[in-house]
């Protein structure tokens, strides 16, 4: 290749790995300019990096395209060679030279040395402006949260309904297949579980009162929370992250679309009206399929079955349930538009962000319905 032809674009310029005959078996061939000028910018550096990852220390390797090596250059590949001549390779005189003074009186990579206990204590302390960070942000998040709610008390006229109601039918609507099935094969085996123990005390009429208590106050919300957390949850952190990747949230910062008002609230009404529906669908699927096990495993009537839970579940239990439901609702809603908007444009991070969405929001789910718990222990109980 003659220079002429090396020289048509400023980016051939830049330093990279070829290879003399793509996908074939020749040399790999350093192109540009291996200086430390050249390896200022940080995006041809990590590229560079993975150029020769994928190159490798061994092979055959020609450095005649090279335009200008100075001795960080020579340095960089004396280093990826494993401090040791390749076993075939092709170069000039002057890189020759440059490689032999790198060679002699090149300094070796120090040896960094095991970590110790308190090094790791310091590493994992360091974590904490992170996590002051994430706590800011998620605040900043939230008190733009309530000043859109407000903006739409004022001006319901300019809230965007048609968002909210296709949401609502995405988030609501769609998910009752999968939650109902779910949540009548979970009441279907605890049936069978406690009707084993209960049959050896003579207890069997007490099912109805462990299912429904168990179902309805417990499992059906956080079970419903936990799979719209899945579903749901990663849907809308991949769809803002795809919004960021695009840079479709850059054109609407330019055309003055605030983000909360049109992207965050929308979803957020969306699953708080949601998730309790969701949540009492979930809890009769999987009534249904208890009383379904409990009529075969322990001769259980459903008419038994219906005459029993009102008596064996106060209304307070529904009430906190719904209750928990939209706190779960708004939690994951906000959670993944966090996930979402943190995206950067790459796919690597939408998938990263897509996946702490999902944890931090089964996560929070959990830590919130046990202070429910904690909270609300007297409530919905017959002594």
């Amino acid at each position: 290749m003659s220079s002429t032809a090396l020289r048509r674009s400023p980016d051939d310029a830049s330093p990279r790995v070829e290879r003399a005959q793509a996908g074939g078996p020749g040399p790999w061939m350093p192109r540009g300019r291996w200086t430390a000028l050249a390896f200022s910018s940080r995006r041809q550096w990590e590229a560079l990096e993975r150029q020769l990852d994928d190159a490798g220390a061994g092979g055959a390797w020609d450095l005649r395209g090279i335009e200008q090596l100075d001795h960080i250059g020579a340095q960089l590949l004396w280093n990826h060679w494993g401090r040791a001549w390749p076993a075939q390779i092709e170069l000039t005189e002057s890189q020759k030279a440059v490689l032999d003074q790198v060679e002699r009186f090149g300094a070796r990579p120090p040896e960094e040395p095991a970590p110790g206990f308190w090094d790791s204590l310091r590493r994992h302390l360091a974590k904490g402006p992170v996590l002051w960070r994430v706590g800011k942000e998620g605040t900043a998040l939230l008190g733009q949260l309530a000043l859109d709610l407000l903006t739409l008390l004022r001006a319901p006229h300019r809230a965007p309904w048609r968002d909210i109601s296709g949401h609502l039918y995405q988030t609501g609507a769609t998910a009752l297949p999968i939650t109902a099935l779910v949540g009548a094969l979970i009441g279907v085996v605890l049936a069978y579980l406690i009707s084993n123990q209960l049959r050896s005390y003579g207890a069997e009429s007490f099912v109805v009162n462990i299912l429904g208590l168990s179902l309805i106050r417990e499992l059906g919300p956080v079970l419903a929370a936990v799979l719209i957390a899945g579903r749901s949850g990663s849907a809308i952190t991949a769809q803002i992250g795809v919004m960021r990747v695009t840079e479709e949230l850059d054109a609407m910062r330019v055309m003055g679309i605030p983000h909360g008002f049109r992207l965050v609230m929308p979803r957020v009404i969306a699953l708080a009206i949601a998730m309790p529906l969701i949540s009492l669908w979930t809890s009769i699927a999987a009534l249904a399929g208890g009383m379904l096990a409990a009529q075969m495993s322990l001769d259980i009537s459903p008419e038994f079955f219906f005459r029993q839970l009102p008596r064996a579940v106060p209304f307070s239990n529904i009430v906190l349930a719904c209750a928990k439901s939209v706190v779960f609702g708004v939690l994951i809603a906000l959670i993944a538009c966090y996930y979402g908007m943190r995206v950067k444009p790459n796919t690597e991070s939408l998938g990263r962000g897509t996946t702490s969405s999902v944890v931090s929001s089964i996560t929070m789910v959990i830590l919130v319905d046990a202070l429910f718990a904690v909270l609300f222990r007297g409530i919905g109980f017959r002594f």
